[in-house]
C-alpha cells in the first residue's frame, strides 16, 4: 500500500505520541530515583545514590524482593511443565473437545485479574484450607502459574505448528524412539520457544499485583506488594522510586531478552 509522505508523518507522530505516554513516565521514576530532592523538584536540584543505598538497606524490600523472585521462578517451572505438555496434546493429536482445551488453556490472560484473584481465593477457602493448605507462597505461585501457563503455552504451538511432523517422522524412520527424538530433534528445536515463553512468564509473575493480593497469605509480601503498601507512608517515596525503578528494569530485560532469543530463532509471534 502506497501512502502519502503527509500521511507517513502523521502516522509517525501517532507513533511518538504513543511511546511518549507509555514511556516518558517510566523514565521519570528512573530519573526521580536519584533526584535528591524529597519533593522531587523539576529539574533536579542535585543528584544522589542515597536512595538507592537507603532502598538496599531496607529489610522489607529485600525479603519482597526474594520473595517475587522464588515466586517467580516456582510459577515459571509449572507453566513450563503444563504449557508444554497441553501444547504437544493440541497440536500433536487430535481428539474430542481439542478446541476447547486450547481455549480453557489461554482464558485466564484475557481474565480481568480480580475476577481471577477472586476465584482463586474462593478455591482456597473453600477446598485447600480445609484439606490444611493454607495461603502463603505456594498459593502465590498457583496463582501465577495460571496465567504465566500461557505464554509458554502460545510459544510451543506456535513453534510446533512452524516444525510440523515431518522430522519427528524422519527421526522414527530411523530407529529412534520417541526419547531419542523429543532429546535429539525436537527439544533442539523448541529450546529457544521455551526459553523465550520462561522469560516472559517470569517477568509477568515478577510484577502481578491483583492476583497476589487474593493469594498471598499472612507474611508473603512480594516487591509490587511492598511498593503498594508504602506508596504513601511518610518520607518513603524517593525509596518507592528506586524499587519501582528495579521493578521495571526487572521486568524489561526478560521482555527484551525473550524479544531477541525468538527474532534470532527464526521470529515468530510471543
Amino acid at each position: 500500500m502506497t501512502v502519502s509522505p503527509l500521511t507517513r508523518w502523521l502516522l509517525r507522530l501517532a507513533m511518538a505520541a504513543g511511546l511518549a505516554v507509555i514511556y516518558v513516565p517510566l523514565a521519570l521514576v528512573l530519573v526521580n530515583s536519584f533526584n535528591a530532592d524529597r519533593t522531587f523538584a523539576w529539574p533536579p536540584p542535585r543528584w544522589t545514590t542515597g536512595w538507592w543505598v537507603r532502598a538496599w538497606d531496607s529489610t522489607g524490600a529485600r525479603e519482597a524482593l526474594w520473595t517475587s523472585v522464588k515466586a517467580g521462578l516456582g510459577a515459571t517451572a509449572v507453566a513450563l511443565v503444563l504449557g508444554t505438555m497441553v501444547a504437544f496434546a493440541v497440536q500433536r493429536y487430535r481428539f474430542f473437545g481439542r478446541e476447547a482445551v486450547s481455549l480453557l488453556v489461554v482464558l485466564p490472560i484475557a481474565l480481568p485479574g480480580i475476577v481471577t484473584g477472586i476465584a482463586l481465593d474462593s478455591a482456597f477457602r473453600t477446598v485447600a484450607e480445609p484439606l490444611g493448605v493454607g495461603k502463603g507462597l505456594l498459593s502465590v505461585v498457583v496463582g501465577h502459574a495460571t496465567f504465566c501457563v500461557v505464554v509458554v503455552y502460545n510459544n510451543v504451538v506456535a513453534r510446533l505448528r512452524r516444525l510440523g511432523g515431518n522430522l519427528a517422522e524422519a527421526s522414527a524412520d530411523l530407529g529412534a524412539s520417541p526419547v531419542q527424538t523429543f532429546r535429539y530433534v525436537t527439544f533442539p528445536l523448541l529450546r529457544s520457544a521455551l526459553f523465550a515463553g520462561a522469560l516472559l512468564a517470569f517477568a509477568l509473575s515478577f510484577d502481578e499485583v491483583i492476583v497476589t493480593t487474593f493469594t498471598a497469605g499472612p507474611g508473603v509480601r512480594t516487591l509490587p506488594l511492598w511498593i503498594f503498601e508504602n506508596l504513601f507512608r511518610p518520607n518513603q517515596a524517593p525509596v518507592i522510586n528506586v524499587v519501582a525503578a528495579v521493578l521495571i528494569l526487572a521486568s524489561v530485560i526478560p521482555i527484551y531478552l525473550a524479544q531477541r532469543v525468538s527474532a534470532g530463532s527464526g521470529g515468530g509471534r510471543i
